[in-house]
């Protein structure tokens, strides 16, 4: 998860300075989500895959990486 913050708080920077627009920005998350939602690994792991692209689906749906109204 700390991984997630911190990427997503670069992901908002880039965002605010103008240096990547919200449409790559949402690309981004939906690659990395779908990358967690396709991994092939053992169950256990398979159970990690999912909660991060849950979590990435979530960003994108509340809209918090390009502060979106």
């Amino acid at each position: 998860m700390a991984a997630l913050s911190i990427c997503e708080a670069l992901l908002l920077a880039l965002n605010d300075h103008n240096l990547l627009p919200e449409a790559e920005i949402l690309g981004i998350l939906r690659d990395a989500a779908a990358a967690h939602e396709n991994a092939v690994a053992p169950e256990g792991d398979r159970e990690a895959h999912q909660a991060a692209a849950e979590l990435i689906n979530r960003i994108i749906a509340g809209g918090n990486s390009v502060r979106r109204p």
